[in-house]
């Protein structure tokens, strides 16, 4: 779509600067948005950080689940298009912290929903949920029908949030939609304990990665760029559309990968002779998850750009240069 679209747009992201956040960032200012990005913590080592981006966006320090700054921000800043990402998102804190996780992931979201809600210039809403908000189901892939049935912190907390998020759009027809995505991988994910990043990290420290379940654990993974511009098509359709008020897609590769599968795919491209560390110590994890994207294909004509292979070897030359 775009046609110009962005140009000028005041936008809001929370979450700016995490994995998507920071790509989505570099993507709207080519495309010629007025960012700004929402920041709690300072993280040196984020994209948006050490690529000196932020210097090209406003940043409003504060914290999503302060409702009354939320709404201040978008005032102020006239913001029309509001990606909502910032969230609690690794499965292994919420297991330790579910009341830091609950806070972050439905706190935040209903506190920016409200504070959106009475912003009368905002005129799109994308809030990310997630393919663990569907829970286990017995039917494999998931479609946006299926019901949500997280029952472990993380994956009620996405449950709660994308529930809010229909309720918004439903209750008070806020131009709201959502998106279900599987595991964001790409340059700029600093959580090594995922097996993307840590399994380059081992490499390249000539360590043996480590695979925390039993390695067969099935998962869609989706690289960020085509994460960043699913969310932005999505916003503009959403504008355009209010019938997409209260939606949720699916956005997927559809080419579901075991876990020990993809780090086995990292170790050959980078030329590796070292084994995975099997550890099986995954607790609360659901063994099979993938998404069926028909849905983004038919209605928003999303496609994927990035096959697994080409956005591991973009993934595997950030981290090389990120840390040799």
């Amino acid at each position: 779509m775009s046609n110009g679209f962005w140009q000028d747009r005041s936008v809001l992201i929370t979450g700016a600067t995490g994995l998507l956040g920071g790509w989505l960032t570099k993507r709207l200012l080519t495309h010629g948005a007025s960012v700004t990005a929402v920041v709690r913590d300072w993280v040196p080592q984020a994209e948006i950080v050490r690529k000196g981006v932020l210097e090209h966006v406003n940043v409003a320090r504060g914290d999503v689940t302060d409702q009354e700054f939320v709404e201040r921000v978008l005032g102020e800043y006239e913001v029309q298009t509001v990606f909502h990402l910032a969230a609690q998102t690794v499965v292994g804190i919420a297991n330790v912290n579910p009341v830091s996780t609950l806070e972050s992931n439905v706190r935040g979201t209903w506190s920016v929903l409200e504070a959106c809600r009475r912003s009368p210039r905002v005129q799109a809403i994308v809030t990310a949920s997630s393919d663990k908000a569907y829970g286990a189901q017995p039917v494999l892939p998931y479609s946006e029908n299926m019901p949500l049935q997280g029952r472990h912190p993380y994956d009620v907390s996405k449950s709660c949030a994308d529930l809010i998020a229909q309720s918004y759009a439903h209750t008070f027809n806020l131009p709201v939609a959502i998106t279900r995505c599987g595991n964001f991988y790409g340059g700029g994910d600093l959580n090594w304990n995922r097996i993307v990043p840590g399994t380059i990290r081992s490499v390249l420290r000539n360590e043996r990665p480590v695979i925390r379940s039993d390695g067969k654990f099935v998962r869609d993974y989706l690289y960020v760029e085509d994460g960043s511009a699913a969310y932005m098509l999505l916003a503009e359709h959403l504008t355009k559309d209010p019938g997409l008020r209260g939606s949720a897609f699916n956005f997927s590769t559809e080419t579901p990968i075991t876990v020990l599968e993809l780090a086995n795919k990292i170790l050959e491209k980078m030329g590796s002779g070292l084994k995975p560390e099997v550890r099986n110590e995954a607790n609360y994890e659901i063994r099979e998850q993938f998404l069926s994207a028909k849905l983004a294909r038919e209605r928003l004509r999303w496609k994927p750009e990035f096959a697994l292979d080409e956005g591991l070897k973009r993934a595997i030359t950030w981290y090389e240069e990120l840390l040799k």
